[in-house]
């Protein structure tokens, strides 16, 4: 069986579930006489690598390439004492449709493939942790596990949590939490429109900020609440113009990719002046599309910016750069560099040497193992709560600036602006209660 992806002047083919790489030289690979000796342990990005959303899937990739890279380049995963094996990126595009994802998935069993990574849709990861679910109970001696790197629905390690799924990222109550701690302090603010996109992950962060307004700002008048179609509007003026019209002296977003660019640039061409609190303002060609007027008025939340301070947090990114030195090629996600340090430490600790020197751990073992997952890079901790499979880690808000500014020594996507850092959250700060029941094998 074979399957062919053509992504502008990458060619990926899989063949008999082999990986053969053309146009881009170094891709995840081992140093050539470790991936001789040992087969590669193969983890699978199940995203969106064309179409509208394709920009987002690109990072990710080039994010999952730069980590395993690292892993590769201290000689791979030690499967048994004196034994190890290179970690191998292979892409599957999914176009981001949860139909077309589960097809991916498919496909990724149908090459061998266990371990699995995806995370820019909490629609398409709700719908590969159901199938997932099916198949491992259907075939338990060929298990699958899920790493989730960015779809934040809570409902994902809340009611619909399973043994077979992490998540890296923080959801999206957790991300509200810092910003709203932020908008609290915002007195300028007294009414927001809240705007989204119409899927379960923009319908819980409209959700939240409802509630989290109501109770740090019950000041703050709602005076527009939107969700509008995923991926699919061209033309944001309307949406621009109701927004200026309801005199929003901020807007509350968690769209992203080209909904958030979009959106952006039409309020830029209206001549809205308002804030935006984000959750992806600072990725993905916001910075550029917003460009002056974004300047002290838009805020981002993430996990990690080029800008949080530290010298080791320096080197870190002036390391991604200097791998990635095309301005387009930016934006490097701590959470993703972390969560394949987490999986090459869960593998290691559940190898066994009795299982032969070519085995890889079962996906049961695996996950027990990264249930303890404690890994630190850059300065950056993330440990994984095994109650809910729900990373905890440090979140930041910043605030949009031109490069060279106080605080501002990076810029995003040489766009000229970065993102200054405005607070700092320790892990325990936006930690949330959970109400998973995980039923474990």
């Amino acid at each position: 069986m074979a399957h062919r992806w053509y992504t502008g002047r990458r060619q990926w083919l899989i063949s008999s579930g082999a990986l053969l790489l053309a146009g881009w030289t170094g891709a995840a690979a081992a140093p050539a006489g470790a991936a001789r000796a040992q087969a590669p342990i193969r983890l699978a990005l199940i995203e969106a690598l064309s179409g509208p959303l394709g920009n987002a899937g690109e990072a990710v990739f080039r994010n999952l390439v730069w980590a395993a890279e690292r892993v590769n380049a201290r000689g791979g995963i030690a499967v048994v004492p004196g034994v190890r094996r290179p970690l191998q990126i292979v892409r599957y595009d999914s176009k981001g449709q949860p139909q077309e994802a589960l097809s991916m998935l498919q496909a990724a069993l149908d090459d061998g493939i266990t371990l699995v990574a995806q995370g820019n849709s909490s629609a398409v990861a709700a719908s590969l942790i159901e199938a997932i679910n099916r198949h491992n109970e259907r075939e338990p001696q060929r298990q699958v596990l899920f790493l989730n790197y960015s779809a934040v629905d809570p409902i994902l390690t809340n009611e619909r949590c399973s043994f077979w799924h992490f998540r890296f990222d923080a959801h999206a109550d957790m991300r509200m939490t810092a910003l709203m701690s932020v908008l609290k302090a915002d007195a300028d603010v007294r009414s927001v429109y809240l705007i989204g996109q119409d899927y379960s992950f923009g319908q819980a962060v409209l959700r939240e900020a409802r509630r989290q307004l109501a109770l740090q700002r019950p000041d703050v008048r709602i005076v527009g609440e939107e969700l509008h179609p995923m991926a699919r509007i061209k033309d944001f003026l309307p949406y621009a113009t109701k927004i200026k019209a309801s005199g929003a002296q901020a807007v509350v977003t968690g769209n992203w990719g080209n909904d958030l660019t979009l959106l952006v640039r039409a309020a830029r061409e209206v001549g809205y002046s308002g804030k935006f609190y984000t959750f992806y303002g600072n990725a993905l060609g916001a910075p550029a599309a917003i460009g002056e007027a974004g300047i002290g008025r838009v805020i981002a939340v993430a996990d990690w910016f080029p800008n949080a301070p530290g010298e080791e947090s320096r080197r870190f990114y002036e390391a991604f750069r200097q791998r990635f030195p095309n301005p387009a090629d930016d934006y490097v996600h701590m959470r993703m560099q972390l969560m394949v340090e987490a999986l090459a430490q869960a593998v290691e600790r559940a190898a066994r040497p009795a299982d032969g020197a070519a085995a890889v751990p079962d996906a049961a073992r695996i996950a027990r193992a990264l249930e303890q997952a404690d890994v630190t890079l850059a300065g950056q901790r993330l440990r994984m709560r095994a109650d809910d499979h729900q990373a905890q880690q440090p979140l930041m808000v910043a605030i949009m600036d031109r490069k060279g500014a106080p605080g501002v020594p990076f810029d995003v996507e040489g766009s000229g602006y970065g993102f200054r850092v405005l607070q700092v959250f320790d892990a325990a700060a936006v930690e949330q209660p959970h109400a998973c029941r995980m039923s474990r094998p």
